[in-house]
């Protein structure tokens, strides 16, 4: 069973730079989604939620800082590195409350960028919390809410949602979601230990278990988080 890709999403509008980005935090493991403006960062994060979002700041239809702040008003937890041409402690303070996880001033060296992506990436993604649908979903701190009650998580299931919900509306096959929630040897785990979790998460999350609205199943392949805002605006 192969681990799943790292997704890193680009939007810089610089096209050089952009490929630059890609070129030096390319590693095994990683694909990339460059994107010149926020309408094409916004069609591609339909299709494909991210990992990791690198954001510039200035671009031609908009600002990379509004749509770091639309991301989080739509639940999209993955970290965001905002790249700026201000260094100012007004400017950072800025993007921070923005959304923005960190932030690097150009010009910038790509080795530090490398640095700060991988600092990123290693400090387990989706830190912060969301709120979407009724949900608080705060994976940082291990808090879950439902229309406001407080919904307790083992461990497992809090890694389980935490992977279908940063990959919402696409789905993860059973061996992906087996290595990533017990990466230290799937050949202990039960087989059935994944499908007793997804029972458990729905109970716990789920108005009609039975006939789940968010973690569907996907026949012969694995599950997912269902994108319910983008299928209710669908219809």
């Amino acid at each position: 069973m192969g681990d799943a890709m790292t997704k890193i999403l680009i939007l810089e509008d610089d096209a050089a730079l952009c490929k630059g980005i890609e070129l030096v935090l390319n590693t095994d493991g990683r694909a990339f989604t460059p994107c010149h403006s926020v309408t094409a960062a916004s069609a591609a994060i339909q299709n494909d939620a991210p990992d990791l979002l690198i954001l510039d700041i200035n671009l031609p239809d908009g600002s990379g800082l509004d749509f770091c702040r639309e991301l989080r008003a739509m639940g999209v937890a993955a970290p965001v590195l905002m790249l700026t041409a201000n260094d100012t402690e007004l400017d950072m303070v800025v993007g921070l409350e923005g959304g923005a996880d960190d932030y690097i001033t150009k010009p910038f060296s790509l080795a530090v960028l490398r640095a700060r992506v991988d600092a990123l990436l290693r400090r387990g993604a989706y830190g912060k919390a969301a709120a979407v649908d009724g949900f608080i979903l705060d994976f940082e701190k291990l808090r879950f809410e439902k229309d406001g009650q407080a919904v307790e998580l083992s461990k497992t299931e809090a890694r389980l949602l935490q992977l279908l919900f940063a990959n919402k509306g696409q789905t993860l096959s059973r061996e992906q979601l087996l290595e990533r929630i017990w990466p230290d040897g799937t050949e202990f785990v039960d087989e059935n230990a994944l499908s007793v979790a997804v029972r458990r998460l729905r109970a716990k999350l789920e108005t009609d278990p039975s006939n789940p609205r968010y973690i569907k199943t996907v026949h012969g392949i694995g599950y997912k988080w269902a994108n319910v805002a983008s299928e209710a605006a669908s219809l």
